[in-house]
């Protein structure tokens, strides 16, 4: 039976290639992201679009109103919007204090208010039984990120994944997080990546190679499955082995 499946950042990266995958499946996929024309190129077969700020309230509001009226019902959501917030426009002041503020801010805002909004706005929408809450965390949640922003924004959806999942269990909703590691051909590390620093974060894993969007989307397909119903709570390392270290 085919599902409805809300899907954030699903223009680019791991969530087009989950909206693939959940499409190829028969499912109706809703795209959200803040650019509608990265979200109207995404080849992905029936999806609708829909072009929002999912840091701003009175836009996630709206964004459920239109799943209401669009999907009624949501089986799946997927957060994989988010970013270390390159972007973005730079702090204005030059008080280096100010601009950490500025820095931290709009990672938090990226990866963690957006996706704690859209789920409270949808969460009365969510299939009672059999709903799936996913969120995508990082490696660099258990690992820091250098700036630590991001790392730190990250870690912060795990407790509120845990206290979702605990709230929603009773409903038969289940709520996980998958933590990736180092994914090519994804826009998060763009033009940063230089040959010296792939070989290195290649070296880290167990597996000998890079992730791939598809990947971490195959992962959150199967815990968007009933074979995965009875796990919760969790967060699933999609890193090659990378997280434990060499």
């Amino acid at each position: 039976m085919a599902r409805n499946v809300v899907i954030s950042g699903g223009g680019t990266g791991i969530g087009l290639a989950a909206a693939r995958v959940f499409a190829a499946d028969g499912d109706r996929v809703l795209l959200l992201g803040r650019r509608r024309e990265v979200l109207e190129r995404a080849d992905v077969p029936g999806a609708l679009v829909h072009a929002a700020d999912l840091s701003d309230p009175g836009a996630v509001r709206r964004v459920a109103e239109y799943a209401a009226a669009e999907l009624g019902t949501v089986d799946v959501l997927i957060h994989s919007a988010g970013g270390a917030g390159h972007l973005e426009p730079p702090a204005e002041a030059d008080d280096p204090l100010e601009a950490v503020a500025h820095t931290w801010t709009v990672n938090f805002r990226l990866n963690l208010l957006t996706a704690v909004l859209l789920t409270e706005a949808l969460r009365d929408r969510l299939a009672s039984p059999g709903g799936r809450v996913l969120f995508l965390s990082s490696i660099a949640a258990y690992r820091g990120s250098g700036s630590g922003a991001y790392a730190a924004a990250k870690a912060a959806l795990h407790p509120y994944a845990f206290d979702l999942a605990r709230q929603l269990g009773p409903r038969g909703i289940t709520v996980n997080a998958v933590a990736p590691g180092y994914v090519e051909d994804t826009g998060f590390f763009g033009d940063t990546m230089d040959p010296a620093r792939r070989d290195r974060l290649i070296a880290e894993t167990s597996t000998g190679r890079a992730g791939t969007p598809g990947d971490v989307a195959q992962t959150l397909h199967w815990l968007a499955s009933p074979g995965a119903g009875h796990i919760t709570a969790q967060v699933i390392q999609v890193n090659g082995g990378a997280e434990r270290g060499h």
